[in-house]
């Protein structure tokens, strides 16, 4: 995928998912995300995007550098499973949000 910008990634990702039954915008913490039967599984915030891979997600297996947990609250551990993939990496993103997708649906 060429470059582009990461909210025209995340719009084409929102585009192509939604397409799916059951998949339909919505938030996560105030952020744009997308729901697989009512659960959050990606969400874009500040350039970066957010996904509900796991915890036994390897993210060196992707060549994923640019990363960091899900740490939005300033006392408590980051939310498990849930991974933050930077811009460098947006050409991953559609992939990732694939994959959070499976892995949701087989929670759910």
């Amino acid at each position: 995928m060429p470059t582009s910008e990461p909210q025209a990634i995340f719009d084409q990702i929102t585009v192509d998912l939604t397409q799916q039954a059951d998949i339909i915008l919505g938030k996560m913490m105030s952020s744009p995300g997308l729901k697989y039967n009512n659960r959050v599984f990606a969400f874009f915030h500040k350039e970066q995007m957010t996904f509900k891979l796991g915890e036994d997600f390897d993210p060196a297996s992707w060549g994923l550098t640019e990363i960091g947990p899900l740490s939005p609250f300033k006392t408590k551990p980051p939310l498990k499973g849930w991974l933050v993939v930077g811009a460098s990496h947006q050409d991953q993103w559609p992939r990732l949000a694939d994959l959070a997708l499976e892995r949701m649906k087989l929670v759910v």
